[in-house]
């Protein structure tokens, strides 16, 4: 079984994407992470971010370290952001998280991967799709916590206006530009806590696997 979940940042997207795996015992990839890890390679060894440097990086991705507290760091998003638009670098990560879906480690009988372009370009055949989304004051509100968690505050405008240079970003990209499949479920979690937001995808989840053609 393989769950996409897709969405803009401070979605929620990540929470439930985790909490799906653990209720169904399911591998979990943050492919988010990915990005996040090339570019602090990038700034570690002090490339350019171009293309061709980060797709050189990319490519030869072999593991990450998802509790590297540098992912978390915000100039490690700003880069990631950045070469996430470079056609190359996508190309490179997309090899390497569809070996994820398809060949998830230590045994475990699925996936699930959450992301911006899961549903539509990474696994467009998987078999349960999410969109998850919410309101833009809610997620800047959400992302302000979480960098005022990690000891970098930062003025709600701010962040604010940081999300809306992201989002469209994502959206205007030529390659894979976020966007929910067409057979994507919306979530839309900017009234809903995380436990109602888990509740609902599991029932939708246990409908798909209830149908006659389930695998």
């Amino acid at each position: 079984m393989i769950i996409a979940v897709d969405g803009p940042a401070a979605a929620g997207k990540g929470t439930l994407a985790r909490g799906l795996a653990q209720r169904f015992e399911l591998a979990y990839l943050d492919t988010g992470s990915l990005y996040r890890t090339v570019a602090a390679r990038l700034i570690h060894l002090g490339h350019n971010y171009n293309n061709e440097e980060a797709a050189n990086v990319a490519s030869s991705l072999c593991q990450i370290d998802t509790n590297d507290p540098i992912l978390r760091d915000e100039q490690t998003g700003v880069v990631a952001s950045k070469i996430a638009t470079f056609p190359k670098v996508r190309e490179a990560l997309r090899d390497y998280q569809r070996n994820f879906a398809f060949n998830p480690p230590n045994g475990a009988l699925g996936s699930v991967l959450d992301g911006r372009d899961i549903g539509t370009t990474v696994c467009p055949d998987a078999d349960v799709k999410f969109f998850v989304t919410a309101s833009l004051e809610i997620r800047a509100e959400r992302r302000a916590r979480e960098i005022a968690a990690n000891g970098q505050p930062e003025n709600l405008k701010i962040v604010r206006a940081k999300l809306e240079e992201r989002d469209a970003r994502d959206m205007l990209r030529a390659t894979a530009p976020l966007r929910p499949a067409p057979d994507a479920h919306l979530l839309d979690t900017t009234n809903l806590d995380i436990e109602t937001a888990l509740t609902e995808a599991e029932s939708l989840i246990l409908a798909r696997m209830s149908r006659p053609n389930w695998p």
